[in-house]
């Protein structure tokens, strides 16, 4: 029986299976698995003998359990021997990430010595003469803090520093990989605001960027606001400024692909936590008709009672109608249904009551707030957060560009300008000759957005500056879950 789940790599494994060798044996174990739900990727012959072959067959399930199911139907094959399961996604997470490599040679005393003593010394003595000297003469040019407290990670909520640092590694491989960016993972054990901000002001000396990470709303408002105050350099809440830099490119090719502008269209957000805040602010910015937005007391309006000062000014500052209703009846009508909230909230019903050539962006992971094959049959543009899916909304195809432009920029804060330059520079690379209901992103593999995005970056922060775009330097995706805590 097939899942209610899509299959999905990052639920990939790999059975050892030997089979009586016959004609038909092959087929019978990928039929098996394709009746199963899953979706065969690979099979390997690995041995055989007369009368027996041994295969490695890989397969994307759709979670743990399927993966048990697709095992056992295997199993109950004749002739078939199950002999190891590998679990692909554990596989790759064995020993970490990510490593340290060094970028000098030190094969001889002479190397050693101005590598470190007495060399150094000459170094650390010029830095401390002129602090400025650490951005040219040491990593903080390029490295990056990716930090986190674990109470947000991803769509699992509060699991603590510990299970949030393979998140935390991937992140930084993610920064190398397509910004040239070194970052590391800061995790930290303990939840207290001004813990938090006293340990990251302390570390800032050694890095050029401060990336706050799957830390909960509304106390990662709190955090990054003091380290703003507190550093001279940048700081960046992905999971609000990396989300809805990426909305907001989608969306600016999305309503392309529609016809439809900004300014007259009305939308829906679901999950007013730390990146649905940032989402409708950026809107708003960008003169957006008007935003509903929803969340655990319903439909933040004027007058309702007990929000914390977050609910409050997008109550003040949204949903001009006072709408008080459900998630169900505010996309009735609306032109735009962006989720970044919780699983299944939605059918396909729900989205057919929505405006003529509506756009839903669907982006609770691993499941969307609506199952996007239902959504498609309504939507005229339809988005997630999954890898496996058309249109797919990753904040990598933000942050590592952001921050190789900040950092080339020597850049001292985040602005709401580079965030408006990242976004149409992502919109650009697709380009409006390019651009169709399937075709809103570029591929997050796509070698021309982190240069795109970083260049926009750096022309934004000469802006701000009043100095020339050319800094010289180095070469050039959730919060998932259901908004902010209850209301106090």
């Amino acid at each position: 029986m097939s899942p209610t789940r899509l299959p999905s790599a990052g639920f990939s494994i790999t059975i050892r299976v030997s089979v009586v060798a016959d004609a038909s044996a092959i087929g019978r174990l990928t039929t098996c698995v394709g009746e199963a739900g899953a979706i065969v990727t690979a099979l390997d012959v690995v041995d055989s003998d007369p009368t027996s072959v041994t295969v490695d067959l890989t397969c994307d399930t759709a979670d743990t359990g399927h993966a048990d199911q697709v095992v056992k139907s295997l199993e109950e094959l004749d002739g078939v021997e199950v002999r190891k399961v590998s679990d692909r996604t554990f596989l790759l997470h064995l020993g970490g990430k990510i490593e340290v490599t060094s970028k000098v040679a030190l094969r001889n005393r002479d190397e050693l010595s101005r590598a470190y003593t007495p060399g150094v010394a000459r170094v650390c003595l010029a830095i401390a003469e002129n602090p400025e000297d650490a951005r040219r003469l040491t990593i903080k040019r390029n490295t990056v803090a990716v930090v986190t407290d674990g109470s947000a990670v991803l769509g699992l909520g509060n699991i603590g520093p510990a299970a949030a640092l393979p998140v935390m590694e991937g992140k930084a491989a993610l920064f190398k990989r397509f910004g040239g960016v070194d970052a590391w993972p800061v995790v930290l054990d303990t939840q207290d605001t001004d813990e938090i901000v006293n340990i990251v002001r302390a570390i800032a000396p050694g890095y050029g960027g401060i990336n706050l990470e799957d830390i909960a709303a509304p106390r990662c408002f709190e955090i990054e606001a003091r380290l703003r105050e507190l550093l001279d350099i940048p700081v960046f809440h992905d999971d609000q400024h990396g989300t809805a830099i990426c909305v907001l490119a989608a969306l600016t090719n999305a309503l392309r692909v529609v016809g439809k502008n900004l300014q007259d269209v009305r939308v829906v957000v679901s999950g007013a936590g730390a990146a649905g805040t940032a989402i409708m602010k950026l809107l708003l910015r960008q003169g957006v008709g008007d935003i509903i937005a929803y969340d655990r007391p319903g439909a933040l309006h004027r007058g309702l009672p007990n929000l914390n000062s977050t609910w409050q000014w997008l109550a003040e500052h949204t949903n001009k109608s006072g709408y008080q209703g459900d998630l169900k009846g505010a996309i009735r009508g609306a032109d735009v249904f962006i989720g970044v909230s919780a699983p299944n909230l939605l059918t396909g019903d729900d989205i057919a009551t929505m405006a003529d050539k509506s756009i839903v962006f669907a982006l609770a992971n691993p499941d969307p707030e609506v199952d996007p094959r239902a959504a498609r049959e309504h939507a005229a543009i339809v988005a997630t957060g999954r890898s496996d899916q058309p249109n797919q909304i990753n904040n990598v195809l933000a942050f590592p560009g952001v921050f190789r432009g900040m950092l080339d920029a020597h850049a001292r804060n985040f602005t709401e300008e580079m965030a408006l330059a990242a976004a149409q520079a992502i919109a650009d690379v697709v380009g409006e000759d390019k651009i169709n209901p399937t075709v809103i992103v570029p591929s997050v593999f796509d070698s021309r957005v982190s240069p795109a995005v970083a260049a926009a970056v750096r022309r934004a922060a000469a802006a701000s500056a009043g100095t020339s775009a050319d800094f010289g330097g180095l070469e050039s995706g959730e919060d998932t879950s259901f908004g902010a805590p209850e209301p106090a």
